[in-house]
């Protein structure tokens, strides 16, 4: 089973930028999808992006387009998301998942693990 490890957000003003990083390990690490979900307070968690290994395929939240890049290091078996231009309502919790496939990459009931969650705070 595949396991993730995240690191990385904190705080910013509105404007500014953010990278989190999320870890791979165990069994076909290099062979699934890596999401990243968030949460506001009071909010159900959901999707920001998500990346298929090899980066062929990347899916995300129409909120984020443009501003949001994720990206994948197979080497280190990382994924990245790179939060460029944020808004205070980007402010939350942010998860990393992974799953087999990217189908209906937001379902959440589909994701056999998540990272420990990482707070992104934007000021205004």
């Amino acid at each position: 089973q595949v396991k993730v490890r995240q690191s990385g957000g904190g705080s910013v003003q509105a404007g500014g930028s953010l990278k989190l990083t999320c870890k791979a390990s165990g069994d076909s690490a290099n062979s699934r999808c890596i999401s990243w979900f968030r949460q506001g307070p009071g909010m159900e968690r959901q999707g920001v992006a998500a990346i298929y290994s090899g980066g062929a395929s990347t899916y995300y939240a129409d909120v984020v387009k443009g501003r949001f890049t994720i990206s994948e290091d197979r080497f280190r078996n990382e994924v990245n998301l790179r939060m460029d231009s944020l808004k205070p309502e980007d402010s939350g919790i942010y998860y990393c998942a992974a799953r087999w496939t990217c189908m209906n990459w937001t379902r959440l009931e589909d994701y056999s693990s998540w990272g420990q969650g990482s707070q992104v705070t934007v000021s205004s």
